[in-house]
Protein backbone atom coordinates (compact mmCIF):
# COMPACT_ATOMS: atom_id res chain seq x y z
CA UNK A 1 0.00 0.00 0.00
CA UNK A 2 3.12 2.15 0.66
CA UNK A 3 3.98 2.55 -2.80
CA UNK A 4 -0.14 3.60 -3.72
CA UNK A 5 0.13 6.06 -1.49
CA UNK A 6 3.12 7.72 -2.61
CA UNK A 7 1.66 7.90 -6.08
CA UNK A 8 -1.65 9.18 -4.86
CA UNK A 9 0.00 11.80 -3.01
CA UNK A 10 2.91 12.65 -5.36
CA UNK A 11 -0.42 13.23 -7.59
CA UNK A 12 -2.35 15.44 -5.11
CA UNK A 13 -0.45 19.04 -5.78
CA UNK A 14 -2.12 20.80 -9.44
CA UNK A 15 1.61 22.00 -9.99
CA UNK A 16 3.08 18.15 -10.31
CA UNK A 17 0.16 17.03 -12.33
CA UNK A 18 0.94 20.28 -14.67
CA UNK A 19 4.34 18.76 -14.48
CA UNK A 20 3.42 15.59 -15.60
CA UNK A 21 1.13 17.15 -18.22
CA UNK A 22 3.89 18.66 -19.98
CA UNK A 23 6.39 15.78 -19.40
CA UNK A 24 4.06 13.59 -21.40
CA UNK A 25 4.95 16.11 -24.60
CA UNK A 26 8.75 16.25 -24.21
CA UNK A 27 11.48 16.24 -21.43
CA UNK A 28 12.43 19.54 -19.99
CA UNK A 29 14.62 21.11 -17.78
CA UNK A 30 13.66 22.85 -14.78
CA UNK A 31 14.36 25.77 -16.35
CA UNK A 32 11.91 25.51 -19.02
CA UNK A 33 9.57 24.14 -16.33
CA UNK A 34 10.38 27.31 -14.13
CA UNK A 35 9.15 29.25 -17.15
CA UNK A 36 5.83 28.01 -18.25
CA UNK A 37 4.39 27.50 -14.47
CA UNK A 38 5.79 30.68 -13.36
CA UNK A 39 7.54 29.26 -10.09
CA UNK A 40 10.08 29.52 -8.19
CA UNK A 41 13.18 27.04 -9.36
CA UNK A 42 13.52 25.90 -5.73
CA UNK A 43 9.50 24.84 -5.78
CA UNK A 44 10.05 23.15 -8.93
CA UNK A 45 12.82 21.06 -8.02
CA UNK A 46 10.85 19.85 -4.76
CA UNK A 47 8.12 18.66 -6.71
CA UNK A 48 10.66 16.81 -9.46
CA UNK A 49 11.67 14.79 -6.10
CA UNK A 50 8.36 14.14 -5.14
CA UNK A 51 7.73 13.07 -8.81
CA UNK A 52 10.88 11.32 -8.96
CA UNK A 53 10.36 9.33 -5.36
CA UNK A 54 6.70 8.14 -6.39
CA UNK A 55 8.03 6.59 -9.46
CA UNK A 56 6.46 9.01 -11.97
CA UNK A 57 9.61 10.81 -13.33
CA UNK A 58 13.39 10.58 -13.85
CA UNK A 59 15.95 12.25 -15.11
CA UNK A 60 19.52 11.52 -17.34
CA UNK A 61 22.31 13.91 -17.44
CA UNK A 62 23.04 15.35 -21.01
CA UNK A 63 26.20 17.48 -20.67
CA UNK A 64 25.60 20.49 -18.14
CA UNK A 65 21.91 19.67 -18.73
CA UNK A 66 19.52 17.52 -16.54
CA UNK A 67 16.58 16.44 -18.10
CA UNK A 68 13.30 14.88 -17.09
CA UNK A 69 11.14 13.24 -18.28
CA UNK A 70 8.36 10.31 -17.37
CA UNK A 71 9.59 7.33 -15.83
CA UNK A 72 8.72 4.04 -17.41
CA UNK A 73 6.87 2.85 -14.02
CA UNK A 74 8.71 -0.35 -13.70
CA UNK A 75 9.02 0.63 -9.95
CA UNK A 76 5.55 0.49 -9.47
CA UNK A 77 2.80 -0.20 -10.91
CA UNK A 78 0.76 2.59 -10.06
CA UNK A 79 2.78 4.99 -11.04
CA UNK A 80 3.03 3.31 -14.58
CA UNK A 81 -1.23 3.29 -14.50
CA UNK A 82 -1.03 6.57 -13.76
CA UNK A 83 1.34 7.61 -16.26
CA UNK A 84 -0.82 5.61 -18.87
CA UNK A 85 -3.86 7.36 -17.98
CA UNK A 86 -2.51 10.62 -17.37
CA UNK A 87 -1.45 10.55 -20.96
CA UNK A 88 -5.35 10.98 -21.93
CA UNK A 89 -6.65 12.85 -19.01
CA UNK A 90 -7.23 16.59 -18.83
CA UNK A 91 -6.52 17.75 -22.30
CA UNK A 92 -9.67 19.22 -22.13
CA UNK A 93 -8.58 21.35 -18.92
CA UNK A 94 -8.14 25.17 -19.89
CA UNK A 95 -4.97 25.26 -17.40
CA UNK A 96 -3.46 22.53 -19.00
CA UNK A 97 -3.95 23.86 -22.57
CA UNK A 98 -2.87 27.18 -21.18
CA UNK A 99 0.52 25.14 -20.25
CA UNK A 100 1.21 23.07 -23.35
CA UNK A 101 0.60 26.51 -25.51
CA UNK A 102 2.99 28.55 -23.26
CA UNK A 103 5.54 25.27 -23.75
CA UNK A 104 5.87 25.60 -27.19
CA UNK A 105 7.21 29.38 -26.73
CA UNK A 106 9.91 28.56 -24.30
CA UNK A 107 13.39 28.75 -25.90
CA UNK A 108 15.99 26.43 -23.54
CA UNK A 109 18.77 28.12 -24.88
CA UNK A 110 17.41 31.20 -23.66
CA UNK A 111 16.24 31.02 -20.72
CA UNK A 112 18.62 28.91 -18.76
CA UNK A 113 21.70 31.61 -19.91
CA UNK A 114 20.32 34.03 -18.15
Amino acid sequence: MRKFIRVMKALSDPNRVKIIKMLCEKELCVCEITAVLGLAQSTVSKHLKILEEAGLVCYRKEGSWINYQLSEGDDSRYAHAMLEHLNEWLADDAQVRDILTRMQNVDRAQICAA
